[in-house]
C-alpha cells in the first residue's frame, strides 16, 4: 500500500517534470543522488533560524526525535553524525556540516552561508554539497529579513566567536547512539512539518557571495557510496532522472529521460514506471510507461503508451508486452 502511495506522488512529479519540458522557463530543481534523500535542507534551513547557538543547531541535527538526518553516505547501515563546523571572514561566514565516515575520513554535506551587506540587511543560503546534491543546489529564503533570527544576532554580535565541534568519529554526545536509516517514504513523512513551510525555496541561483573569500578547504571521503540519479549526454542533448523506491518484498522504480537532437529538433520526453514484487514463486514486474515526441518543422506531436508484465518463475518467465501510438498534428 505505502508502495503505491509513494509510487503515485512520483507520476505527480514526473508529471510536473513534462510540463516543465513544453516550457523552457520552468525549472525544477531536485537534489540528484539517492543520498540527498537522507537530509532535506530545507529542514536544515528551518532548523538553522529556530536555533539559537551553533551547539543546539548540532544537537537538533543529530536528534532522532526530530529525525531530519537519515543520511547513511557510506552505506554500512547506521546513519552518520552531522559535525557542525564554523568559521568567519569580516562580514562573511560559513557553517558547514560534515558527515563522520571514519578516523580522518568526512564528507562535507552542506553549507550555510551568511553575509552582512549593509545595515541590518543580510543574505543567507545553505548550498548542498555536489557530491551529495550535484551542482548548484541552494535553499535561500523566500524573504531576506533574516536579522531578527538568533543566530545571525550572534554571529554578528559582541560576544562571537567561531563555533567547532568537538565531537569526531568514534566520540559522541552521550545522548547520541548510531541507528538504523528509515525508509525514504517514512523520512518525508517524518519532516513534512519542515517540508511543507513556505519560509525557503530550493533554486539553482547563489545569492551569498563573500563567503568565497573564507579560508576553508571542502572536504571529500572515499567512502561515500551515492547512486547518480542524473544522466546527461552532450551529444544528444539528453537528461534523464530515476528513483526507486524499496519496501518489503516490494520496489518501484520511476524514471523519466528528455532528450533533444540538435540536427532535427525533434523533442521527446519519456516516462516509466517499474513495479517488482517477490513471492515466494518468484518475482513479478510491472512497468509501464508514455513516451511524447514532438517534432517542430513538421508540426507533429505523438503519444506512445504501453505495458509490460513479466513473471519470473523457476521454470522460465513469461512475459506480454501492450503499445498504443497516437500521432497528433499541432495547429
Amino acid at each position: 500500500m505505502k508502495t503505491n502511495v509513494i509510487v503515485t506522488s512520483m507520476l505527480v512529479l514526473l508529471a510536473a517534470f513534462c510540463v516543465a519540458a513544453a516550457n523552457e522557463e520552468t525549472t525544477i530543481v531536485a537534489p540528484t543522488s539517492e543520498a540527498a534523500e537522507g537530509l532535506d535542507l530545507q529542514a536544515v534551513a528551518e532548523i538553522f533560524k529556530e536555533a539559537e547557538t551553533l551547539e543546539e543547531f548540532e544537537k537538533a541535527l543529530n536528534d532522532t526525535s526530530i529525525g531530519v538526518n537519515n543520511l547513511d553516505l557510506d552505506e554500512n547501515g547506521e546513519v552518520d553524525y552531522l559535525r557542525v563546523v564554523e568559521q568567519g571572514e569580516d562580514d562573511a561566514h560559513l557553517v558547514i556540516l560534515q558527515a563522520l565516515l571514519g578516523e580522518d575520513e568526512s564528507q562535507d554535506v552542506a553549507t550555510i552561508e551568511v553575509e552582512k551587506t549593509g545595515d541590518e540587511q543580510y543574505n543567507m543560503q545553505v548550498q548542498g554539497n555536489e557530491v551529495v546534491y550535484g551542482p548548484d543546489y541552494y535553499v535561500a529564503p523566500v524573504q531576506v529579513h533574516v536579522h531578527t533570527w538568533p543566530l545571525v544576532v550572534w554571529m554578528y554580535g559582541p560576544h562571537y566567536h567561531p563555533y567547532r565541534s568537538r565531537f569526531y568519529y568514534g566520540f559522541y554526545p552521550p545522548w547520541w547512539r548510531p541507528y538504523h536509516p528509515v525508509p525514504v517514504f517514512h523520512y518525508h513523512t517524518r519532516i513534512v512539518h519542515y517540508s511543507t513551510r513556505a519560509s525557503f525555496r530550493v533554486t539553482r541561483t547563489s545569492y551569498v557571495h563573500t563567503t568565497r573569500r573564507v579560508n576553508y578547504t571542502p572536504r571529500s571521503s572515499t567512502k561515500v557510496k551515492r547512486k547518480t540519479v542524473i544522466h546527461t549526454s552532450p551529444n544528444n542533448r539528453s537528461v534523464s532522472k530515476t528513483a526507486t523506491i524499496k519496501g518489503k518484498n516490494k520496489s518501484a522504480t520511476v524514471g523519466i529521460k528528455k532528450k533533444t537532437n540538435p540536427k532535427t529538433g525533434k523533442k521527446s520526453v519519456s516516462v516509466g514506471v517499474k513495479k517488482t514484487t517477490k513471492t515466494k514463486n518468484g518475482e513479478r514486474s510491472v512497468s509501464k510507461g508514455a513516451r511524447k515526441t514532438a517534432n517542430p518543422a513538421k508540426g507533429k506531436s505523438t503519444v506512445t503508451k504501453g505495458s509490460r508484465k513479466t513473471k519470473s518463475t523457476a521454470r522460465g518467465s513469461r512475459t506480454t508486452t501492450r503499445k498504443k501510438t497516437t500521432t497528433r498534428k499541432k495547429r
